[in-house]
């Protein structure tokens, strides 16, 4: 069963797109409260999360990871502004202050 799972799921070495997504957005989302109060612009965080070297594929992952943040309720953009929003923040405080 567990060889027919890695089989579908393809055998390389190389996470799915799903688990780097994942990644990806974990990534920006430890960036953006690590941050927090500082503001950033979308073009600075893609600057910052890939240490200075973005190409398309960088960029392009933290614009993704960027959306499906915001689509779930844990970022915020306006303005060209990347931000926290109250949920991510509280959920940030739960888990210094609880674990």
């Amino acid at each position: 069963m567990a060889e027919e799972n890695s089989m579908a799921r393809g055998s390389s070495d190389c996470p799915s797109t799903e688990v780097q997504d994942l990644r990806d957005q974990g990534s920006v989302l430890i960036h953006v409260l690590t941050l927090y109060p500082t503001h950033l612009r979308l073009s600075e965080l893609i600057q910052e999360v890939n240490a200075g070297a973005a190409d398309f594929a960088q960029r392009d992952a933290i614009e993704r990871a960027v959306r499906d943040l915001t689509g779930v309720g844990l970022l915020f953009r306006s303005d060209g502004l990347v931000l926290p929003t109250r949920a991510a923040l509280r959920f940030n405080e739960i888990l210094g202050e609880g674990m």
